[in-house]
C-alpha cells in the first residue's frame, strides 16, 4: 500500500476549501457513488441488488469509516453523489439512490445521513489533505410522474411553473432543445428549470454560496452541464468561487472543448470513447486515440484542468466488455498518468464487470462486496500510479504543466512523455492482451533523455539504460503496461527496491 509522503499531506493541508483550478490540477479523484459504498454498519455481505434501482444503505458516515482504503491508492479527492433531498419512494423507473432527481435543494438527503454527518465528512477528509467534491444538479428537478402532473409546490426554492421551461421531449441534435426540453420519461420527468430566468439564477447563486460554506466543499462535479443555458454559468461560478468540472458527454471534441468557455473544467469525453474502444480489445483503434490525444491538445483552452476518466456510473464497467486484466492495467495506466486530473470510478480497482448488464445500473455496485480488498491487482496498480504522479508533481512543479503528447504510435501500443527534461515519465500502453504476441523490443526514441541514462520501469521495478542512439530498449514481451521514470528518483522515493 503506497501513502504520500508526510511532507506533501502536511503541504496539502493548508488548502480545504474553495480551492482553485490551480489547486485541483495536482489532485487525483476517487469516485464515490455514496449509497454504494460503505455502510454505517459495517456490513460487508448486506446484499445490493444493482437491478432493483433501490436504496442499499451507503451513508457518510460509512465513507468516513473506508477513507484508509481510498488514501492508500494515493487519492488526495473524493467526489460524492448529489446530497440534496430527492423524489420519495418507489417509482417505476426505481428510488432516486443516485441523487440526480433532487426535489428540495435545502434539506440534506436523509437516506445518506444528516448535515453533521457531512460537516463530518469534509472535516475527516480535510484532516487528511484530502478535497471534498460534490455532484450537483441545476439543469432540472425529478417528478414521479408525467408532464401533466407536476406539482410544482412541491420543489425549494423554485416552486412556480414560471420558472421551468414547457413541456417538450428534448432532442441532443438541436441546440434550443437541448438546454430548453425535459429528460425522463412519462414514468420519472426531469422537470427542465428556466435557467436563463434572472430569478432562478439569483436562486440558484444564493443556494450554492451556502451550500460551499456550510459544508466546507473543495469543488462541484456539476451533472448536466451541457444542457444548461449557457449565459447562467458566468453568475453561478462566481458565487462558487471554486474549481468546478462539467459533465459534457459527448464525443466530439469542439463540443467538449467548448464546455471550457462558461466553467474552468469538463469531463473529457472526447478522449473517454476512443480511449475506452482502443484497450477494450486486442483489435481496439489505437491510432484514434492517437489523434484524439492530440486534438484535444489543439482545441480546449486548459487541458491540464480537463477530467480524464475510463469509468464512471453512467458507462459500461470496463471489465464487462472484456475480462483480460492486461488491458485493464493499461486502461487505468492512461487514465492516471495522461493530462489532466484522473478520476477513478469506485470499484474499478476491484475489476468490477457490472454482472448482469455493461452500465446503468449494473455498474453501480456495492463496493463493501468486496471487503474492500487492498492486495487486488488493480488495486495496488493504482496506487504505484498515483505515487508516482504525486512524487513527479512534488519533484517539479511544472510537470502539469507539460502537456503530454505522444512519442509512438503504432497499430497497437503508444508511448507518451509528461514532463520537462529531468522529471519526464514515459508510458509505453499496448492492447496486445495477456498473450502479448511476438517478443520484441521497441528501440523508443524522443523521451528526452540522453545516451547512458538509468531509468526505472516503475510497475515492475526492472532498470535500463539509454542507448547510445538516445533510444529506450522497451521489451514488449507482454501486454501489460511500462512507465519509465528516473532510476535515481525512482530509488529515493521507495517506489522500487534499488
Amino acid at each position: 500500500m503506497l501513502f504520500l509522503p508526510l511532507s506533501i499531506i502536511f503541504a496539502l493541508c493548508g488548502q480545504t476549501i474553495a480551492a482553485s483550478t490551480a489547486d485541483w490540477r495536482s489532485r487525483s479523484i476517487y469516485q464515490v457513488l455514496t449509497d454504494r459504498y460503505s455502510r454505517t454498519d459495517g456490513s460487508t455481505t448486506a446484499p445490493c441488488n444493482t437491478e432493483d434501482r433501490a436504496y442499499c444503505g451507503g451513508t457518510f458516515q460509512g465513507i468516513i469509516s473506508h477513507l484508509d482504503y481510498i488514501q492508500g491508492m494515493g487519492f488526495t479527492a473524493i467526489w460524492i453523489s448529489p446530497v440534496t433531498f430527492q423524489v420519495q419512494g418507489t417509482t417505476d423507473a426505481g428510488e432516486a439512490y443516485h441523487g440526480y432527481w433532487q426535489q428540495d435543494l435545502y434539506q440534506i438527503n436523509s437516506n445518506f445521513g444528516t448535515a453533521s454527518d457531512l460537516q463530518s465528512l469534509a472535516s475527516v477528509l480535510h484532516d487528511r489533505g484530502m478535497y471534498l467534491m460534490v455532484d450537483i444538479v441545476v439543469n432540472h428537478n425529478g417528478w414521479a410522474g408525467d408532464s401533466d402532473s407536476v406539482d410544482y409546490s412541491a420543489f425549494n426554492p423554485f416552486n412556480s411553473q414560471d420558472d421551468y421551461h414547457p413541456y417538450c421531449p428534448i432532442d441532443y441534435d438541436n441546440s434550443t432543445s437541448l438546454t430548453q426540453c425535459w429528460m425522463g420519461d412519462s414514468s420519472l420527468e426531469l422537470v427542465d428549470l428556466k435557467t436563463e430566468s434572472d430569478s432562478v439564477a439569483s436562486g440558484y447563486q444564493t443556494w450554492i454560496s451556502q451550500l460551499v460554506s456550510e459544508y466546507s466543499i473543495d469543488g462541484l462535479r456539476i451533472d448536466t452541464a451541457m444542457e444548461v443555458n449557457r449565459g447562467f454559468w458566468s453568475g453561478f461560478m462566481s458565487a462558487a468561487d471554486m474549481f468546478a468540472t462539467g459533465e459534457y458527454n459527448n464525443d466530439d471534441v469542439n463540443t467538449v472543448c467548448e464546455g471550457q468557455n462558461y466553467l474552468p473544467s469538463v469531463l473529457n469525453y472526447a478522449i473517454y470513447f476512443p480511449l475506452f474502444a482502443a484497450f477494450s480489445s486486442t483489435s481496439g483503434d489505437m491510432s484514434a486515440l492517437s489523434s484524439m490525444v492530440n486534438s484535444v491538445k489543439s482545441t480546449c483552452s486548459d487541458v491540464t484542468a480537463l477530467c480524464t476518466f475510463s469509468e464512471n456510473h453512467d458507462q459500461p464497467r470496463f471489465a464487462s466488455v472484456t475480462g483480460d486484466m492486461s488491458l485493464a492495467q493499461n486502461i487505468l495506466s492512461f487514465t492516471i498518468l495522461a493530462d489532466g486530473i484522473p478520476i477513478v470510478y469506485q470499484g474499478q480497482e476491484q475489476h468490477y464487470d457490472a454482472l448482469g448488464g455493461s452500465n446503468d445500473p449494473y455498474n453501480r455496485e456495492a463496493l463493501w462486496l468486496s471487503g474492500f480488498d487492498t492486495t487486488s491487482a488493480l488495486y495496488t496498480l493504482t496506487a504505484k500510479l498515483n505515487a508516482l504522479r504525486n512524487h513527479a508533481i512534488s519533484a517539479a512543479s511544472d510537470y502539469l504543466d507539460y502537456n503530454n503528447y505522444v512519442i509512438y504510435g503504432d497499430t497497437s501500443t503508444i508511448a507518451m512523455r509528461k514532463g520537462y527534461d529531468g522529471t519526464q515519465s514515459i508510458s509505453v500502453l499496448t492492447n496486445l492482451g495477456l498473450d502479448g504476441g511476438d517478443d520484441y523490443t521497441l528501440s523508443l526514441g524522443n523521451t528526452g533523455w540522453t545516451s547512458g541514462t538509468q531509468v526505472m520501469e516503475v510497475l515492475g521495478c526492472t532498470s535500463a539504460t539509454v542507448d547510445d542512439s538516445g533510444n529506450l530498449p522497451v521489451p514488449m514481451s507482454s501486454g501489460y503496461p511500462r512507465v519509465y521514470y528516473e532510476q535515481s528518483a525512482v530509488c529515493d522515493w521507495g517506489l522500487c527496491s534499488c
